[in-house]
């Protein structure tokens, strides 16, 4: 059984779906103004272990992360650089998506633009002003936190530091700023970017395009809100004010929120000028599978701080465990020799207790000492000879499904075993003869082993969740 750290209601709950077996996950993605940095990356690498793991547990996951191609930052940009506000945040859209793919983060569903959902956010800002919880001034419209009597449960804000009438039109504010939030801003300039909506002239504020994308993919409530600490105020907290004044009803169910990622002990930040971007360390020779298990292998409700010496030692963590697991491929034992069934329930055990680490509040620290724990027990069992072959296909079988969620093991072109390749063809016979819940269960079945199934209009194609290519 799951169980999460909710901060709404600050404390470690049983995950319980609203629909079994399937998961709504709505991530906080990037504002494309500037190359992502390190301390960004802390949390998608997070999100990507919650959602493996949740896969790995058998759920089938719906997950959006958006992109903030439209905010205060992203028109200060483009200007900066005189250049069109589209053709400035493709550069670092591209750019976002590399980076995703150089770390081995699984890619989210859907990939809303705040751009392409301008009409979904008028909507919502339309059922506010119906219902008298925004109001206008001087052309914006802006949402009165005192008529949501819910407001500051997430974060704990309190209320009675907000003073009537105060209002504040940035998209980003500290904790002292408790006042009313801009939902749509009126046009100042001529040169800034705008839309002639039925709200009048102008574009929308940052917090209502999350709850406007997650409702029209997700719908209303979904399962699990992620993102970093520093989105729990205002963002968070003005995302559910929003969703749930307009539509009545609970917004989100579970929220996870990974801490800092500090440089020095002090949070990494682009205002700060003391971050690291992904390209900043691979260009200094740094390996994407060293940097991915920096960032995952701390819990995510603990501060990382990030040092060169960490990642260093990231990098020689991730070489041994390779260097480990080639140890074993090429181990070559006697066909003869009988099963080591001592080596086979720590291999057994190991599995379990890693599968029940992580569904403790994704405990990854504990998971992965349970994998070091068996690294051990093998190479002890190698050198005294006493490994068979049953044992070798136990524990790359089970280092497969480790890395179906950690995602940082070297891995090699591999065949289809015969077995497999026989549940593929009974799968598609199944299909032809419309016998629909056989087909399911199988792929279901191939799932759990790492293999993802394609229908296409050319037939099955079939692929490895880690990303390894099928010959």
């Amino acid at each position: 059984m799951l169980h999460f750290y909710n901060t709404f209601t600050g404390k470690k709950e049983k995950f319980i779906p609203i629909r079994k077996g399937r998961v709504k996950m709505y991530t906080c993605g990037p504002t494309v103004y500037d190359y992502a940095h390190l301390g960004n990356f802390r949390a998608y690498i997070f999100e990507d272990i919650l959602r493996r793991f949740l896969k790995y547990q058998g759920y089938e996951v719906t997950q959006v992360m958006n992109i903030t191609d439209i905010d205060d930052k992203t028109i200060a940009g483009a200007g900066r650089e005189g250049v069109g506000l589209a053709e400035f945040t493709k550069r670092y859209t591209t750019a976002f998506f590399e980076d995703l793919k150089s770390l081995n983060i699984e890619p989210a569903e859907f990939y809303p633009l705040a751009t392409k959902h301008i009409e979904q956010m008028v909507e919502l800002i339309k059922k506010l002003l119906d219902k008298g919880y925004a109001y206008r001034k001087d052309g914006s419209i802006y949402f009165r936190i005192r008529d949501f009597k819910n407001y500051g449960r997430l974060s704990k804000m309190n209320l009675d530091m907000v003073r009537p009438g105060s209002r504040i039109d940035h998209d980003e504010y500290g904790k002292g700023d408790v006042k009313d939030f801009v939902l749509w801003k009126a046009r100042k300039t001529t040169d800034e970017p705008f839309w002639d909506t039925e709200l009048g002239p102008g574009r929308p504020g940052w917090h209502i395009e999350c709850s406007a994308m997650s409702i029209k993919y997700l719908g209303q409530p979904f399962d699990i809100h992620t993102g970093g600490e520093d989105n729990i105020f205002p963002h968070h907290e003005n995302e559910i004010a929003q969703s749930e004044a307009a539509l009545g009803k609970k917004f989100v169910n579970y929220w996870l929120h990974c801490k800092f990622l500090l440089v020095n002990n002090e949070k990494m930040a682009k205002s700060k000028g003391n971050f690291f971007t992904l390209r900043n360390l691979l260009d200094k020779g740094y390996k994407p599978g060293a940097i991915r298990w920096l960032l995952l292998s701390t819990h995510y409700r603990a501060t990382l701080n990030f040092t060169f010496k960490g990642l260093k030692s990231a990098e020689e963590t991730v070489q041994r465990l390779n260097d480990f697991l080639s140890r074993v491929k090429q181990c070559r034992p006697d066909a003869r020799k009988k099963e080591n069934r001592v080596l086979s329930r720590k291999i057994m055990n190991s599995g379990k207790k890693f599968e029940k680490a992580l569904s403790d509040d994704l405990n990854i620290s504990k998971g992965l000492a349970h994998i070091f724990e068996l690294v051990r027990s093998v190479n002890i069992a190698l050198e005294k000879d006493r490994f068979n072959r049953s044992n070798l296909v136990q524990v790359l079988s089970l280092f497969e499904k480790f890395d179906l969620i950690l995602g940082i093991f070297e891995q090699k072109p591999v065949k289809l075993t015969a077995q497999i390749r026989g549940l593929i063809k009974k799968r598609q016979q199944a299909r032809r003869q419309k016998d629909f819940i056989l087909a399911d269960r199988i792929r279901k079945e191939l799932f759990v082993k790492g293999l993802i199934l394609e229908d296409t209009k050319d037939g099955v194609r079939c692929r490895y969740q880690s990303g390894r290519e099928i010959k």
